[in-house]
């Protein structure tokens, strides 16, 4: 009768296990020396509703590029009180301003001369911002290929925007 010796056995085990763990697949790690910026759209700052007297007041000054007068301004808020949707108040008032012709407005030809300059300083007077390179794109893209469109239109989008109702 022969010895049964465990080791025997256990010793080729214990060596390939330990074979298999040194050489076995590694996950591998890749460093990159990139530097972790947070991107938030240009807006992101803008999230207080602008009163009713705020958004006349700023309103008329885009448009006429001077101050709103304190008996404008009362006769303006009084309007909208009454007609109770504050949208369409806006979109009414926006509407008069515009057929107005005291309102200081690039003439077509001046927006057409130079689309860019004319996105930009729209943005500018409107946003308080600059616009990003696809909003510039997509403007300027907008203007040069639809030839009936004007600057009144353009001001009509912008004080309609949402971005336009906060601060």
């Amino acid at each position: 009768m022969s010895t049964f010796y465990p080791w025997r056995f256990l010793a080729p085990l214990l060596l390939i296990g330990l074979s298999l763990t040194v050489f076995s697949c590694r996950e591998k790690s890749y460093v990159y020396e990139v530097n972790e910026v947070t991107v938030s759209p240009n807006n992101a700052e803008k999230d207080k509703d602008k009163t009713t007297n705020q958004f006349v007041s700023i309103l008329y000054s885009n448009l006429y590029q001077q101050a709103l007068s304190p008996d404008q301004q009362v006769d303006l808020s009084d309007l909208i009180a009454s007609i109770g949707d504050k949208q369409l108040a806006y979109e009414t008032i926006i509407a008069k301003f515009l057929t107005d012709p005291d309102i200081v407005l690039p003439s077509p030809a001046e927006m057409r001369a130079d689309p860019t300059q004319f996105v930009i300083d729209t943005y500018r007077r409107f946003l308080v911002r600059t616009p990003t390179q696809a909003e510039l794109a997509f403007f300027v893209n907008y203007i040069e290929s639809r030839p009936d469109v004007t600057p009144e239109m353009v001001f009509v989008a912008f004080a309609t925007s949402n971005e336009y109702f906060y601060y």
